[in-house]
């Protein structure tokens, strides 16, 4: 049975040098091989194709088959690592808390305890007629997120 940590080695081997890291690697049942990649500017096609040649090559289908997919986590997926959550800071990201509260808003800061969500709303305020726009911001520790998603806008 191949192993996420022989698959992890062979990754970051290809990896040492270069801007791309790595956001999950998954092993199922049948040696079904994920690796997903990322970068700070984008994964390109080739980013995939060579790490795929290299996990590839560096396995022995003789001693084991295998199936590898290498891509780049889709705009729909959620976070998964500290590096996605900076790659987006000022970007405008969705956030749904353990207690199923959604928030959306600019993710002004990142830590390794968590992160600082930008929030505005309007709100009716003492002494004026109209609902004004109110800029909150909501500090939010990992093991209270359960899901961050960047805001896909045209």
């Amino acid at each position: 049975m191949i192993t996420v940590e022989q698959i992890k080695k062979l990754a970051e081997e290809k990896l040492a040098g270069t801007t791309n890291f790595i956001v999950d690697i998954s092993v199922k049942p049948g040696n079904k091989i994920t690796i997903l990649l990322d970068n700070d500017k984008g994964v390109s096609i080739g980013d995939c194709v060579d790490m795929s040649r290299h996990v590839e090559f560096s396995l022995d289908r003789e001693q084991e088959d295998f199936e590898l997919n290498v891509m780049s986590p889709g705009l729909t997926e959620p976070f998964k690592i500290l590096r996605q959550y900076q790659k987006y800071l000022d970007k405008q990201v969705d956030v749904l808390t353990k207690g199923n509260q959604k928030l959306t808003g600019k993710l002004v800061s990142v830590n390794d305890e968590g992160i600082v969500l930008e929030t505005r709303s309007k709100e009716k305020t003492e002494g004026k007629k109209s609902k004004q726009v109110v800029i909150n911001n909501t500090s939010l520790t990992f093991n209270q997120i359960k899901e961050t998603k960047v805001v896909i806008s045209f």
